[in-house]
């Protein structure tokens, strides 16, 4: 690729990003887009946007988002969206110095180094090709190759030391975390899987029977069974298509406004083709005869035929639920299986009544299937990389041959059209990984998001990084890989000649894709499409309705980011200054996105920074690697003998790191649950955490209004929740259904 060619993928990013990132500051102030761009502070209440609609200064660009963002500090991101998010931001805050770092070294000492290589005939720089830039240009058996190897060293020590204050930050962060936050229920409850079947009794009375048998000594409480909802579920969505149906009718006969405007009165269905408007004094009657018929119909109690195999198990202390959760309750593995519950936000319910004894074989299921996607995948990949290649091009469409003549024209197809097209491919994949991890069995809505975000990391890795490295056919990219001794060496030549695919694409999906997400495309678009032509008011955000931060698919691709930089770093050092200018942006538009558009609904207490370590370990790994196999190509010893040590002690930071950090995320502290157990039955919080207890994990939720409410009632606290209770706990019902 020509310089010129970098150059034309530059510009036209570069205005796209101006373009964008001006609309967004003009159209985040006018009224009408409020709810895309402030979702989080309607949602919370605290929107206090009172936007003149005459005022001039609505229709021109402003930095002030900018500003905010930069001022707001790490506390208060950690009370608006908890640790993840303050993880979040740490891993572009690392990104950031290590890649500062990273850039101001090879591009003072190695970028020099790689361009005056070799003697030659130097041109201007636009007609340069990117190749003059990469180690490629440096001759065999130079001595200047000990500068490629002391940056090695900076870079990867560097690396190491941030990598390890950054984790023992994040761990205290974690534990301060647990201790220091309100009881919480999780921390209580042990989910029970693969309760065994009795023909003589249900499961509610297994459970019962197991755990005062076995756990009563170690502060059993009670239990709650979990349901099967399908069929329930369904009924209540038709319930509620029903309300609308009679809601448009409604609007006709000018009895209720249909308008999404609270007026402090509610509105139930006659029999008549009207509505009633009810007194408030009439309201509770009316709710409470709704919840009434909802659990008559439901039949919780008794019904053993609605009962699944999962239980949530109560304990009267910290210590003892993570006790029983840690153990073995039976001599057969596959029976009485017991996690920590999740949040009783956080619960997956859906996944709660697969049989325990499916798990596996899903897993199986959907590894195979993940390799078939993979698979798949390398056809919109090799047609990608067969795009770069200006005369494989010419080859093949031999009537492009004319057009491709012109500068323009073969900058745009070489330089910026591939790495546009594997970005639009890879948008089907973060839904298909999604499906996956639902249908694997987790239990939690964070562990689905954790588990898509691991798959999305490894899928975009091998795609955008080893499968374009190995340019060619399929078979080709198999015969690569039969011999792993020369896997180094193929490396050593391949990262450097794909320099430019790797350079537009961060400026097409790194550069571009931040300026889309700070724009709210798809929210954009459903926005407009609701007030100008569905006519409906979506000025109001729920709190159900509002979007969380999507971990799983932007993680993955800060990372993607790193290891790119890594793996590139000694070789093509020119793509240093633009990956540095990607984590820049993406530190002003994540910190507003976190501001004023994601809602937390969940999360998983900073789980998600083990996995930023390892990719980073393997990065810095495999550009040692690669570095070794390019000091054996250029005949250099000296720099390969002192890569070995490094690798080394790669190897050793990371076991340490393992030992002494993992733990953390992976376990319970008894010193810390034992503290709060006795801090609480100090101040005398345990009767009321138990009491809580009892209405925590709620399966079903039923809220009259949701089904009755034609659009003019203001009463956001009445739902009602409907717990599904073991036989123990009502014990006037269990004596009637016996």
């Amino acid at each position: 690729m020509k310089i010129s060619a970098l150059l034309t993928s530059a510009g036209i990013n570069i205005g796209v990003c101006l373009v964008l990132v001006s609309l967004y500051s003009i159209l985040r102030k006018q009224p009408s887009n409020i709810s895309v761009y402030f979702g989080r502070r309607i949602a919370t209440g605290r929107s206090r946007r009172n936007i003149d609609p005459y005022c001039f200064e609505r229709f021109i660009p402003s930095p002030s988002w900018v500003l905010r963002a930069w001022e707001s500090t790490e506390q208060e991101f950690f009370n608006i969206g908890g640790l993840d998010a303050v993880v979040f931001l740490r891993i572009v805050v690392f990104s950031i110095r290590i890649f500062t770092i990273a850039a101001l070294t090879c591009c003072f000492l190695v970028l020099p180094v790689n361009y005056y290589g070799q003697k030659r005939q130097y041109q201007q720089i636009p007609l340069e090709s990117l190749e003059v830039f990469t180690i490629l240009n440096v001759k065999e058996a130079s001595k200047w190759l000990w500068v490629h190897c002391l940056a090695l060293y900076i870079i990867t020590c560097s690396a190491c030391v941030l990598l390890y204050l950054e984790y023992k930050s994040i761990s205290k962060m974690r534990l301060a975390h647990i201790s220091e936050s309100p009881p919480n229920p999780s921390h209580f409850t042990v989910l029970v899987r693969a309760i065994p079947w009795s023909v003589e009794d249900s499961y509610s009375n297994s459970v019962k029977r197991f755990f005062m048998k076995y756990h009563a000594s170690a502060g059993y409480l009670f239990h709650q069974m979990v349901y099967k909802a399908g069929t329930i579920q369904k009924l209540m969505n038709d319930a509620e298509k029903m309300y609308m149906m009679f809601k448009d009718v409604s609007a006709i006969e000018k009895n209720c406004a249909p308008s999404l405007i609270h007026c402090g009165t509610s509105c139930v269905v006659e029999h008549s083709n009207s509505f009633k408007i009810l007194s408030s004094s009439d309201q509770d009657n009316v709710k409470g005869k709704v919840v009434h018929d909802f659990c008559d119909d439901m039949d919780f109690p008794g019904s053993s035929k609605k009962e699944c195999a999962t239980a949530f198990v109560f304990f009267k202390t910290r210590h003892a639920a993570v006790v029983a959760s840690q153990v073995l309750q039976s001599s057969n593995p596959m029976l009485w299986v017991t996690d920590m519950a999740p949040e009783p936000h956080d619960v997956y319910w859906s996944n709660l009544w697969i049989p325990f004894g499916q798990l596996w074989v899903r897993k199986i299921a959907i590894h195979i299937s993940a390799i078939a996607f993979m698979l798949v995948f390398l056809i919109p990949v090799t047609f990608v990389q067969g795009m770069t290649q200006l005369e494989q091009l010419q080859q093949t469409f031999p009537f492009l041959k004319g057009i491709l003549k012109k500068k323009l024209v073969s900058g745009l197809f070489t330089g910026y059209l591939p790495s546009v097209i594997l970005m639009l491919a890879l948008y089907t994949v973060p839904p298909v990984m999604m499906l996956f991890s639902a249908v694997e069995g987790t239990i939690s809505r964070s562990g689905r998001k954790k588990s898509a975000c691991c798959k999305i990391l490894y899928f975009t890795i091998w795609n955008v990084f080893f499968v374009n490295v190995f340019t060619g056919s399929v078979i080709r990219q198999l015969r690569v890989f039969s011999s792993v001794k020369d896997i180094p060496a193929q490396l050593a030549i391949a990262v450097p000649a794909q320099a430019g695919f790797f350079l537009t694409y961060v400026l097409s999906s790194g550069w571009a894709s931040l300026a889309c997400e700070v724009m709210q495309l798809y929210p954009l678009l459903c926005n407009l499409i609701k007030k100008f032509i569905l006519r409906i008011d979506s000025s109001s955000v729920s709190p159900s309705d509002a979007l969380s931060f999507p971990y799983h698919t932007e993680i993955p691709r800060l990372l993607l980011f790193g290891f790119i930089g890594f793996t590139c770093s000694i070789l093509v050092p020119l793509i240093l200054p633009f990956l540095l200018v990607y984590f820049i942006m993406a530190f002003f538009v994540y910190r507003n996105q976190i501001l004023n558009v994601y809602v937390t609904k969940y999360e998983s207490g900073g789980q998600y920074w083990p996995i930023v370590h390892n990719t980073t370990i393997f990065s810095l790994l495999l550009m040692q690697i690669i570095a070794l196999g390019v000091f054996g190509l250029r005949k250099s010893p000296v720099a390969s003998g002192f890569t070995i040590p490094l690798i080394i002690f790669t190897i050793l930071f990371n076991e340490y790191c393992r030992q002494r950090f993992n733990p953390i995320y992976k376990n319970h502290v008894a010193e810390i649950l034992i503290d709060m157990d006795q801090r609480d039955e100090r101040s005398g919080a345990m009767v009321e955490i138990h009491q809580m207890l009892q209405t925590a994990y709620c399966q079903f939720t039923v809220n009259p209004h949701d089904i009755f409410k034609c659009g003019c009632s203001n009463h956001h606290d009445d739902n009602l929740c409907v717990p599904v209770p073991s036989q123990e706990n009502c014990p006037e019902e269990s004596a009637s259904h016996k």
